[in-house]
């Protein structure tokens, strides 16, 4: 979900996945990195539940508040003082609910490209 390229695609893979069982969301962000962790945590918990990924409780948020932190976690050496924008995908498969943000970061035209995943299980 988070290498699709744009929502046509984004959507039809979501049939996919979810013809085998998976519920998945995406969301797209962009920003400043440091100043933006929180805000890219909140949108991640906000696009799974709208999707149905996750159910309004505090287990489902929190899975997925805490997958979402490991995967920034995993590109924060990279991140810091620069700018970032790309795709976060959330995916649930029964217990299971995983993140990846892929994200280009940079300042100008001085980018690289960054993978997170964070993965976190929670009740059905």
């Amino acid at each position: 979900m988070a290498l699709t390229s744009d929502r046509e695609e984004e959507k039809n893979l979501k049939n996919e996945f979810a013809k085998i069982g998976i519920k998945t969301a995406a969301v797209d962000y962009g920003g400043e990195f440091v100043p933006s962790v929180a805000k890219i945590v909140e949108r991640a918990v906000v696009a799974a539940k709208r999707e149905g990924v996750i159910k309004d409780t505090h287990a489902d948020e929190g899975a997925v508040a805490g997958a979402t932190r490991e995967a920034l976690a995993q590109i924060m050496p990279k991140a810091v003082g620069l700018n970032v924008g790309g795709k976060i995908g959330i995916a649930r498969y029964q217990d299971h609910i995983s993140v990846a943000v892929f994200f280009g970061i940079g300042l100008l035209h001085l980018d690289e490209v960054a993978i997170g995943l964070g993965h976190r299980a929670a009740p059905q």
